[in-house]
């Protein structure tokens, strides 16, 4: 069930992109695909009753080895938001430069001011 909610999140971002005509709406329907991609990644890497990875002397390594939940996906994830946030501050570039060019975020606004 969480999966397919990660799917719908996919989908409401992808309708974003695709369907609007407002450049910041475009910038949050990417925002929007990039968190549910993290959050699919956390779920792939969760356990039920997981403990975190840490070696702790309490805990013998027989549990820690069985319960503790996969680190690389969280490293990934980690990774994807450094790499969100540059093509973020880009994208948010672009349209800046955009607006002081064409005077709008519309996108048939500037199709239209260009020829």
């Amino acid at each position: 069930m969480v999966y397919t909610l990660c799917f719908l999140l996919f989908l409401i971002g992808m309708y974003g992109v695709t369907c609007k005509k407002n450049i910041v709406k475009i910038i949050l329907g990417f925002l929007i695909m990039e968190y549910s991609i993290n959050l699919f990644l956390i779920l792939l890497g969760w356990k039920e009753g997981g403990i975190a990875p840490v070696v702790d002397h309490s805990v013998s390594p027989d549990v820690l080895v069985t319960r503790s939940v996969d680190p690389l996906p969280q490293a990934m994830v980690l990774i994807s938001i450094t790499i969100g946030l540059g093509i973020l501050c880009l994208m948010v570039a672009i349209a800046i430069r955009l607006y002081q060019r064409y005077g709008t975020f519309d996108i048939t606004e500037m199709n239209k001011l260009r020829h």
